[in-house]
């Protein structure tokens, strides 16, 4: 592990205990969490009281996506905050109008109103309130595999296990199984039978719900946190397709998978698809102040033209996060992160994942694109068994924190959830700071070799 030069080891301790006296922290049982004490962070690099330095292989949750402390943002920042450090979201303010046409020009199709909010739960949230009011029906279909926040409609319309608690079974939402071959649902034996028989799923998932009870569909284009599951090709034109024959608004949740991840400005411009609305956040600015939101299709616009849209925030369109997004994404473009983030997938991540997958055994699949990769970890390849059971706690998740352990003795902060680590480092990641998270999670593997069948 590289060690840091600010070492204060006394000061990381005073910042620990007033942590555990009086933060609260999301998704634990508090009692039960060891959070680090972080004291600074720079690139694709952090550190903490004790100099130990980390590569950080997780972009924080998935959206430094131009790294920490970016100097141009940065004073970006500093610059608004002497000129104009906030104002009500009823005026109209050079940062807020400037960020919303930088991504209106970036956002696919007519996708040209953009409407903000603090970050991605509440984008899908007035996304689903948009699509409800828009059709004038109540429910909402969205996958199984799928995160997509946590406030009350987003944590409904996730379907991963962090929904169990907070699914009151009320709130309009009907699953769906999605496109994923390597556990095909549906007895798939390639992608262009899982892309069939998924679309035949939908259709028929929709039939018996009503379609005309339907106001949204709404899916995340790569979903990240449930396993960056690439969707084979046609899946997301044929949901399309669907939408439109039955007047359902279809969504593309690309609050992760957005501003440069997978090489693209969005993840939907790899399969030529417009949704009616798109949700972002996180990578807009990096996530140095918080903001996301929603970009609104002309025809859905219209909608509220003289009928006032029900829904507002008193931080929408924070000055603030604003002039990060337009500093962010003038850095995006000057320094051609977006082109790097590809490049950097196709030459570096894709191959050096592959070649870790060919030798060690508990690698059942790599996927991914971009700076977008999730390995599936096994206990038998045979039978793709996961190396963890689905939701493990306790000592049945302990040979994914044996990896994560080794990673972090490595000097790796890993992304792991459930069986997987993902390689989501920030999209300006440099050749040699992959290759260092490539021979750390080499080192890791090897541990959780040890549980192979």
């Amino acid at each position: 592990m590289t060690p840091h030069a600010d070492a204060d080891p006394q000061a990381g301790a005073a910042v620990k205990a007033a942590d555990r006296a009086h933060v609260f922290h999301s998704w634990s049982a508090q009692g039960l969490i060891d959070p680090l004490a972080v004291a600074g962070a720079e690139g694709s690099y952090f550190w903490d009281y004790d100099g130990n330095r980390y590569l950080d292989f997780t972009s924080g949750l998935v959206y430094t996506n131009i790294g920490y402390q970016h100097p141009k943002v940065v004073a970006a920042i500093q610059e608004q905050a002497g000129r104009l450090t906030t104002f009500a979201p009823a005026f109209a303010v050079e940062a807020r109008s400037e960020a919303a046409r930088l991504i209106a020009e970036r956002t696919p199709g007519d996708l040209d109103k953009i409407f903000f909010t603090n970050g991605g739960a509440e984008a899908v949230e007035n996304a689903i309130r948009m699509a409800r009011l828009h059709t004038g029906r109540p429910k909402v279909l969205s996958a199984y595999r799928s995160y997509h926040g946590g406030t009350a409609t987003a944590i409904n319309v996730t379907g991963d296990p962090r929904r169990w608690a907070n699914d009151n079974g009320t709130a309009g939402v009907v699953h769906f199984w999605g496109p994923f071959l390597y556990r095909s649902p549906f007895y798939a034996s390639t992608e262009a039978e899982e892309c069939a028989r998924a679309l035949q799923h939908l259709e028929d998932t929709i039939a018996f719900e009503g379609p005309s009870t339907i106001a949204a569909i709404i899916l995340e284009t790569i979903p990240g946190t449930a396993g960056i599951m690439i969707p084979p090709p046609g899946y997301l034109a044929g949901v399309r397709e669907i939408c439109d024959r039955h007047g359902i608004v279809f969504v593309l949740d690309e609050v992760m998978a957005g501003f440069g991840r997978t090489g693209t400005w969005f993840a939907a411009d790899h399969f030529d698809v417009v949704p009616d609305l798109l949700t972002f956040a996180k990578g807009v600015n990096s996530g140095y102040v918080p903001l996301g939101g929603v970009a609104i299709s002309a025809e859905i616009a219209a909608t509220f033209e003289t009928r006032p849209y029900p829904g507002g925030l008193t931080y929408s369109g924070h000055p603030l996060a604003c002039a990060a997004a337009v500093a962010t994404i003038q850095v995006m473009e000057d320094e051609k992160v977006i082109e790097h983030a590809a490049h950097i997938g196709e030459t570096v991540l894709g191959p050096g994942l592959r070649d870790l997958a060919e030798r060690h055994p508990s690698v059942g699949e790599v996927r991914g694109t971009g700076v977008f990769w999730a390995l599936d970890l096994v206990r038998d390849r045979e039978t793709r068994e996961p190396l963890v059971p689905y939701n493990a706690t306790g000592s049945a998740a302990a040979p994914m924190g044996a990896f994560a352990a080794a990673c972090k003795a490595n000097g790796l902060w890993p992304f792991v959830n459930m069986n997987r680590t993902h390689a989501v480092p920030p999209c300006n990641v440099s050749e040699a700071e992959a290759k260092e998270g490539l021979a750390a999670l080499d080192v890791a593997l090897s541990v959780a070799d040890e549980r192979v069948a």
